[in-house]
């Protein structure tokens, strides 16, 4: 008997079908509604002058820089900072064609909303072949309207939004045991992020573990698979022990302090039990189980989120643990992905009657999430209100002669970028600028804001500065000389 006999015989996955027209149609319509209702939701961020963060400022400092030819020089990060000693994410090097085109920081936010919208309809594609029309474009719903997307969207552009279509690629070619192609899509996403690495590591595995059991006995497949959890895991350990911390101001990885592997090595109960408390962890972990409707953890492919949750719980920065930011953005693939996997391979087991309900579920706990989410925003009346002071604060913007150093809070920072060399106002050694920007009654100030503008410069700087303008609590100020 060959020993191919002996293995266990590979779960039911057909393989895909051939799309008819309407099949083919889908991933598209759910591609386009995404699209429509994130870039609504950005344009309507945009109008309302919202900064949740100074990363948009950031990254579209770095476009500039890459679409001029400069590379990944970041002032706002200080003075002549380069990013890649930041965060590991030469992907972003795509980004400079594109606003060369497009010079703006809502670029990138569109940007972010096509990402996100490929990836849903590539995800719905996958769905359709697997499982019919219907239930295909129910999942590829869900995802989209998932709340790691909206999050991540809300608090505009990120370079993890490049992982996305090529993790739903990765995982999706995966479960269609196209080994070669899943390896293909899932090695760029060691570029997208230092931590992401470890991710592909992961998938890798898992790739190896499912080609083990499901390739007919070729080796292949297998060493394909082990072949990129070394490729993953060489890229997250060369970015950072040596390519962060060379390019660093400081010499060293700046979020080295995020994680303590040793402390959690040294008591291993003590880290089990970090992993789910305080209890906003518990959420996190409840609210994953809950839109893989408790079927994703049927599947191996689950394990791929693993490295990405480890190390948000484990971490003492409690900003990583909950459902706001984007850092869930990641686990959404890897979610629907699994959870298409544990239908694939129970829908004609005891639980055939749940995994055929799944992708309504899914879609129905996505829908049950929407409220107090960004896009509930949608359907408030109150989110159209405009900004009352949409007009001064676009005067500021004007005020500032083209290509001209402005230090600036947060508020102006990312409208800034476009026409003038930015920096941060809380950053030390930067040279005077031309400007200084402050807006009296943004959150930097945390409510004690200069009240003499020019005469803060002066301090900071060590120049003279006189005040050019002075509106609704919108100071800017000139260098004098």
């Amino acid at each position: 008997m060959p020993a191919t006999a002996l293995r266990r015989p590979a779960d039911p996955v057909p393989p895909p079908a051939a799309p008819g027209g309407r099949a083919r149609l889908a991933p598209l319509g759910v591609a386009a509604l995404v699209l429509v209702l994130y870039v609504w939701w950005s344009l309507l961020q945009w109008h309302r002058w919202e900064v949740p963060s100074w990363d948009l400022g950031i990254f579209t400092q770095l476009a500039k820089s890459y679409a001029a030819g400069e590379g990944p020089v970041v002032h706002i990060k200080g003075h002549g900072a380069d990013l890649l000693g930041d965060h590991f994410h030469p992907i972003l090097v795509l980004l400079g064609p594109l606003y060369a085109l497009f010079p703006s920081a809502l670029t990138l936010l569109v940007l972010q909303d096509v990402l996100v919208a490929v990836s849903a309809g590539a995800l719905t594609r996958f769905a359709v072949r697997a499982l019919g029309t219907a239930p295909g474009v129910l999942l590829g719903l869900a995802y989209g309207l998932s709340f790691g997307l909206q999050a991540a969207v809300a608090v505009q552009f990120h370079e993890v939004a490049f992982a996305l279509p090529l993790l739903v690629l990765a995982l999706g070619s995966l479960v269609e045991r196209r080994w070669a192609a899943s390896a293909l899509w899932a090695a760029p996403v060691a570029f997208v992020k230092e931590d992401l690495g470890v991710t592909v590591a992961a998938l890798g595995l898992v790739l190896a573990w499912r080609a083990h059991r499901e390739a007919g006995g070729e080796r292949g497949p297998v060493l394909l698979g082990l072949g990129l959890a070394a490729w993953g895991a060489a890229w997250s350990a060369l970015a950072v022990a040596v390519v962060l911390p060379a390019l660093s101001t400081d010499g060293r990885f700046a979020y080295a302090d995020r994680l303590d592997l040793a402390a959690a090595a040294a008591d291993p109960l003590g880290a089990l039990v970090s992993l789910v408390v305080p209890g906003q962890k518990a959420l996190t972990w409840l609210t994953l189980v809950a839109v893989g409707v408790g079927l994703v953890l049927r599947s191996p492919l689950a394990l791929v989120a693993l490295p990405t949750l480890l190390w948000r719980m484990l971490s003492p920065n409690h900003g990583y643990w909950g459902t706001g930011w984007h850092y869930s953005a990641v686990l959404m693939p890897i979610v629907f992905v699994a959870l298409l996997d544990a239908v694939l391979r129970l829908r004609h087991g005891r639980l055939r009657r749940l995994a055929r309900a799944a992708p309504a579920l899914a879609l129905a706990v996505a829908l049950l999430l929407v409220p107090g989410r960004p896009l509930a925003d949608l359907a408030d009346p109150a989110a159209y209100r405009p900004d009352p002071r949409a007009d001064v604060k676009a005067g500021v913007v004007a005020a500032v002669p083209e290509g001209a150093s402005v230090a600036t809070d947060l508020t102006l920072m990312h409208y800034l970028v476009p026409r003038a060399q930015v920096h941060w106002l809380g950053s030390e050694g930067d040279p005077a600028p031309e400007y200084v920007v402050v807006d009296q009654l943004g959150a930097t100030w945390g409510g004690n804001p200069p009240e003499d503008v020019a005469a803060y410069a002066r301090e900071r700087y060590g120049a003279d500065y006189a005040v050019v303008r002075d509106e609704k609590h919108l100071v800017l100020v000139r260098r004098q000389g």
